[in-house]
């Protein structure tokens, strides 16, 4: 009986999903504004959240994990949202790195680091993988990761400086 908003929104009533979302708005904001870190990107990821649940509220199987589901969603959401983001600051990083240059001369910088910096580098930023998994391919701990991935651009940058002189 408790669980008839979420059996009607499973089965396509748009209302009982609106219902639902405004139910558990609270939590889901709490938890983008976690991850976000601004109210800004935090609606936005709710936005996207009620888009994707409108279109696969179909495929939960059970009702009782509704609440489980869309937290899950929030937190995929933002988690695509802050890859975008580092994208977007390595992009603007090579961006200024590059005004004065052309995109090949950035190419041959990065050509100059050690091959294990530039293997990061392309993993990181040019296939967009998680610290957590270049530890993994790599078989390195995720704090390595993170340490060899400060000093490389650290690194980028210097020789990046020193071409401008």
């Amino acid at each position: 009986m408790g669980m008839e908003l979420e059996k009607r929104a499973i089965a396509g009533d748009e209302r009982a999903l609106v219902k639902l979302l405004e139910r558990h708005e609270d939590t889901l904001y709490r938890t983008a504004y976690a991850y976000l870190k601004n109210e800004h990107d935090a609606v936005e990821a709710i936005q996207e959240l009620t888009y994707r649940a409108l279109k696969k509220i179909h495929t939960v199987k059970e009702p009782t994990y509704i609440a489980t589901w869309l937290v899950r969603i929030i937190i995929n959401i933002c988690l695509d949202m802050k890859k975008k983001q580092k994208k977007i600051v390595f992009n603007h990083f090579v961006e200024i790195a590059s005004t004065d240059h052309q995109p090949f001369e950035m190419a041959d910088i990065i050509a100059s680091l050690p091959i294990e910096q530039q293997e990061l580098i392309y993993l990181k930023y040019f296939q967009d993988m998680k610290n957590g998994d270049i530890a993994q391919l790599k078989k390195i701990p995720e704090g390595t990761v993170k340490s060899r991935l400060h000093t490389t651009l650290k690194r980028l940058r210097v020789l990046i400086e020193k071409e401008e002189l």
